[in-house]
């Protein structure tokens, strides 16, 4: 009959078999050798485990807080707990040219790693809507009376009061910051509103509100401030924790002589208002120059800063361009070409004695125009009649003038100086008319594909008028398109859509690619309204970099408190190692126990053998006399 043997590093006395028949025979085994087996077993599973679980919970914890904070900038729409006491916040006021709006921000406390930035993210009321009042007019309209600006301003700060808890006020920070309003005032004017705000706000409200915290920032600054909070909500600031995710090599400013390092690549920002356009990305390279003179250009384009919290740590140092074109917005750019239009076409009916535009029966032909709509420019009491014919292509070739390019290398509108951008590796969201002028009308907001975009272009401006009304009528565009895109500006014969579509997307078309030089077949922009269903204001990132030396005092506290209390410093995870040395220490032991046990009956005598094979027979063991 067919036996099994079972053997493994244990002692010759240790052997036994299974036979089919009488598998019962495992019972006879030692009891102390099957308790021993199953104390080496669960021994050997209990290490395992422990391993898998510190590796599950703490191999990837990083990476699982990192997750928690992104999917809460995504969702955060829940009402910020104010009982929390550690919860902190901060306030932002941006004093714009139309009016003043408040921003109450809030954070967690900081997890204490100093290559970390705070989690901060806009604060929710009990309705869960975002704490944010606005005012107006702008505080630039107190120039002459600056003494009424504490007046202006309180409403704001009242506001704000009502929503901080009071226990955190003197913890508080707040940042009064004015922008282009403010901007175009004398310095003189500048200077008394900014010290009736530092005089007066402190006497009545408690904020933590210094000197500093209160000026006229530039659109440097501005600029600046946006790019840091479109990637900080894009959580292009964390660290790199997927293989798939886009990298880009770094050259940290200030040490190009040490190698360069790799982390997450950060996105470039558009920006096509009304008025002007700004255009904002990382360099990460030591850029070079043509000329002495675009050098000094540079300086005042190029800015370099640390987001972290420690001035000695390098991995949060970025170098940023951002430049600021007044006069390439949407709005303002068709009032020089109207300009342009009108003054050219006077000067060729005095110069050929021609009557073009004089009458609606001879009106200028306009290819930024849909076909068959029909507007007026008028200007010094004198007015010229325009027809359009929807020539998308000559309305680009039209305009391509207005972008002022130079012949010199490494320059956009107006011949600013532009640092080479790595097209393959990078990434770009477009705003405002950007957005506008790819969804509202045409429907492709979104990923960006120029060959697509003209195609849809053209087919718009080259549609009838009488086809795009009746379109709009029945709902066709976005719904907010007879604000944005078809009411256009008042116009004196009173249309309720003359439409400047057509003129805008060849205007963002040759901003994109002929100014700032985008490669036709350019896929890495994204043209948004919001980043993850909300608005991103440059305020976020005026917060963040403002307090990005906070975490540092955290991190400091903690620091003393864990030196008069270092019995706490031990945690959970080191006693997950603790427990699994154990468990290895006392494996080994039993280890070397049998191995020690087997050495020992390998140099027993023959008789061994003979008891090993009574053992196997089940037959009780017998004594066999040894040799003399």
């Amino acid at each position: 009959m067919g036996r099994i043997g079972i053997s493994c590093l244990f002692p010759a006395s240790w052997h036994f078999s299974i036979s089919p028949v009488g598998c019962p025979r495992i019972l006879n085994t030692n009891l102390r050798q099957i308790i021993v087996i199953s104390l080496l077993a669960a021994a050997v599973s209990l290490l395992y485990f422990s391993v898998v679980i510190i590796r599950n919970k703490y191999g990837r914890l990083s990476k699982d807080k990192k997750f928690q904070r992104y999917l809460a900038r995504v969702t955060d729409v829940e009402a910020t707990d104010t009982n929390n006491p550690n919860v902190n916040y901060g306030i932002v006021v941006d004093c714009g040219s139309s009016g003043s709006r408040i921003f109450v921000y809030c954070w967690p406390r900081h997890n204490g790693n100093p290559h970390d930035l705070l989690d901060i993210r806009q604060m929710r009321d009990k309705n869960r809507k975002p704490v944010v009042m606005k005012i107006k007019p702008g505080i630039s309209e107190f120039a002459t009376s600056p003494e009424k600006v504490s007046d202006y301003i309180s409403p704001l700060l009242n506001f704000a009061a009502e929503h901080v808890p009071r226990a955190k006020h003197k913890e508080t920070p707040l940042y009064i910051l004015c922008t282009a309003g403010m901007r175009i005032l004398p310095e003189s004017q500048q200077k008394a509103i900014l010290e009736d705000l530092l005089t007066d706000i402190p006497v009545h409200f408690d904020f933590l509100f210094s000197d500093s915290h209160a000026e006229v920032i530039s659109g440097k600054q501005e600029g600046v401030y946006a790019w840091i909070g479109i990637n900080f909500v894009l959580g292009r600031f964390e660290h790199i924790e997927d293989d798939d995710e886009a990298v880009v090599e770094v050259n940290i400013p200030g040490s190009e002589s040490s190698e360069a390092i790799l982390r997450k690549r950060t996105a470039g920002i558009l920006d096509m208002g009304g008025v002007s356009t700004q255009i904002a990305y990382e360099v990460p390279k030591t850029v070079s120059f043509a000329s002495s003179q675009q050098e000094e250009v540079a300086k005042n384009l190029l800015a370099e800063f640390n987001l972290g919290c420690d001035i000695h740590q390098t991995e949060h140092v970025y170098r940023v361009y951002v430049a600021t074109f007044l006069g390439f917005g949407g709005n303002a750019a068709r009032q020089r070409y109207e300009d342009r239009i009108f003054a050219s076409t006077v000067q060729k009916n005095r110069l050929l004695g021609k009557q073009t535009g004089l009458s609606p029966d001879t009106p200028y032909l306009d290819p930024c125009l849909p076909l068959d709509i029909k507007d007026e420019i008028q200007q010094n009491g004198q007015t010229l009649y325009l027809r359009g014919t929807g020539d998308f292509d000559l309305c680009r070739e039209t305009i391509q003038p207005f972008m002022n390019k130079t012949n010199e290398t490494q320059t956009s509108l107006n011949g600013v100086y532009q640092p080479p951008i790595h097209f393959q590796n990078s990434e770009f969201y477009g705003f405002s008319e950007f957005y506008y002028c790819t969804e509202d009308v045409l429907r492709m907001g979104g990923d960006y594909d120029a060959a697509a975009f003209t195609r849809a272009a053209k087919d718009y401006c080259a549609t009838k008028w009488s086809i795009l009304r009746e379109r709009f009528d029945r709902g066709l565009y976005a719904s907010h398109a007879d604000l944005h895109r078809l009411k256009g500006r008042d116009r004196p014969h009173g249309g309720i859509w003359t439409s400047d579509s057509c003129f805008k997307s060849a205007w963002m078309f040759e901003v994109f690619h002929s100014g700032f030089s985008f490669p036709v077949n350019y896929r890495s922009l994204k043209t948004a309204l919001q980043v993850y269903d909300k608005e991103v204001q440059w305020t976020l990132g005026a917060i963040l970099y403002r307090t990005r030396f906070l975490p540092l005092r955290d991190i400091q506290q903690e620091a003393f408190r864990a030196s008069h209390a270092h019995w706490r410093g031990f945690s959970f995870v080191y006693n997950h190692y603790l427990f699994s040395g154990c468990f290895l220490v006392v494996l080994l032991a039993i280890l070397l126990y049998l191995l020690r046990l087997r050495r020992i009956h390998r140099r027993a005598p023959c008789s061994g053998s003979a008891a090993a094979v009574w053992l196997e027979e089940g037959l009780p063991s017998q004594k066999i006399a040894g040799t003399l």
